[in-house]
């Protein structure tokens, strides 16, 4: 592979902050259109103006630089009395043990925690089983490592409520072709839907039967909305050291900003993360790292009241979307995302997602991120002012008839 093609595999022009850089050829002769009054949102991304960090963060990062050089130059795989805290907490949450000597490491934010883990449980030529859809890195960091992607579908159009509809005959037929990674969130990522304590089950035990390593990213596993269950897949019956749990306060919690993300499982893999991260970053922002001595301890009541303002936008969001006919959307069971997949329009996706940004204001990312199958789907991070997201997907709607094919 020619360094040219390797780093084609990792497109930044659909990543939040990089819209404006999209490209608008093949788009003119849909611009000339009415434009329409609003204010603009981007669901790229969540907006941490409207939803504000945990209280005290701020406190925390200033007594960090207060510390000085102690919590500016921690060990590489971050500072041990924070480690300490994090793992207690993070034991009681997913209910098996977490060592904080061996078993974790902080990382500059959760992308960080996946470029590591991916890093130190593959090589080129590897088979890596990957679902669709799912988050955009995953794909391409295998890709960029010169590995072999096995897709395994999630049929969560046609899963019964409770059930992601992840395809368990696929995942073990890539297992059955050697692949010796499995990769994926929970909560799925785009899609919002939460994997049953029996899908966990038959992942565990399919990656136990041939030996097959697992990085699980949860980053939104704490924004379950009413009713919804959670199954850590690293408190069931799966060797626990071949899982790699991913998690960290960027999202949920809006404190994205900060750059910290944690990884926690195997001790071996954990070193080999470590021995990266001193190569490619040192460590995650030290003075940063004190911002998670509240992450898991915020006030009372105050994750309740997040979860339920995330709801309500949730619902009168989808109520939005179904309103549009043909448009399909699963209510999320978790996280701040929505997947609809669109009409039938008169213009291609990728153009579609170019007008809705220029004549709109309204940012989204193309479901072709996720998945190649999701080519009529956008994603939103619906993470936004109440309001402003009400009437941006109503702009959306109107241009969906202004261009329904």
């Amino acid at each position: 592979m020619s360094i040219h093609s390797k780093f084609s595999k990792l497109g930044t022009q659909n990543a939040p902050g990089q819209e404006t850089r999209q490209a608008i050829a093949g788009t003119e002769s849909f611009l000339s259109g009415e434009k329409l009054a609003g204010t603009p949102v981007d669901f790229s991304h969540g907006d941490v103006d409207a939803h504000e960090p945990t209280p005290g963060a701020l406190d925390l990062f200033n007594a960090g630089v207060a510390k000085g050089g102690a919590q500016a130059y921690t060990e590489y795989r971050g500072s041990g009395e924070i480690r300490d805290a994090v793992a207690a907490r993070l034991a009681a949450f997913t209910g098996a043990p977490v060592d904080a000597r061996d078993g974790l490491i902080i990382t500059p934010g959760t992308q960080g925690a996946l470029f590591l883990a991916v890093a130190a449980t593959m090589v080129r030529g590897d088979k890596v089983a990957i679902v669709q859809p799912d988050y955009f890195a995953n794909r391409k960091l295998v890709e960029f490592f010169e590995g072999e992607v096995l897709p395994v579908q999630l049929g969560y159009r046609q899963a019964p409520a409770g059930q992601a509809g992840l395809d368990l005959d696929q995942l073990e037929a890539a297992f059955q072709a050697g692949a010796k990674l499995f990769l994926f969130s929970n909560p799925n990522n785009p899609t919002g839907v939460v994997y049953s304590s029996d899908e966990i089950a038959s992942i565990a035990a399919l990656a136990t039967r041939y030996g097959a390593s697992v990085i699980v990213d949860q980053l939104y596993s704490r924004l379950l909305y009413k009713g919804v269950a959670y199954t850590h897949l690293r408190a069931g019956a799966v060797d626990a050291e071949n899982v790699v749990t991913i998690m960290g306060p960027s999202k949920t919690e809006s404190l994205s900003g900060y750059r910290l993300g944690v990884a926690f499982g195997s001790s071996e893999i954990i070193e080999r993360m470590e021995k990266l991260q001193a190569i490619v970053s040192l460590r995650a922002p030290g003075y940063n790292q004190a911002v998670l001595r509240n992450w898991f301890n915020e006030p009372a009541g105050w994750m309740e009241d997040r979860i339920a303002q995330h709801q309500a936008i949730r619902d009168d969001l989808v109520e939005q979307f179904r309103s549009i006919e043909g448009c399909f959307v699963r209510t999320p069971e978790a996280g701040s995302y929505l997947f609809p997949q669109l009409p039938e329009l008169s213009i291609e996706p990728a153009q579609f997602v170019t007008v809705l940004r220029v004549l709109a204001g309204v940012t989204v990312t193309p479901g072709t991120e996720f998945s190649p199958h999701s080519g009529a789907s956008i994603r939103l991070n619906f993470s936004q002012d109440h309001a402003a997201s009400v009437a941006a997907v109503q702009r959306l709607a109107t241009l969906v008839e202004r261009h329904r094919g």
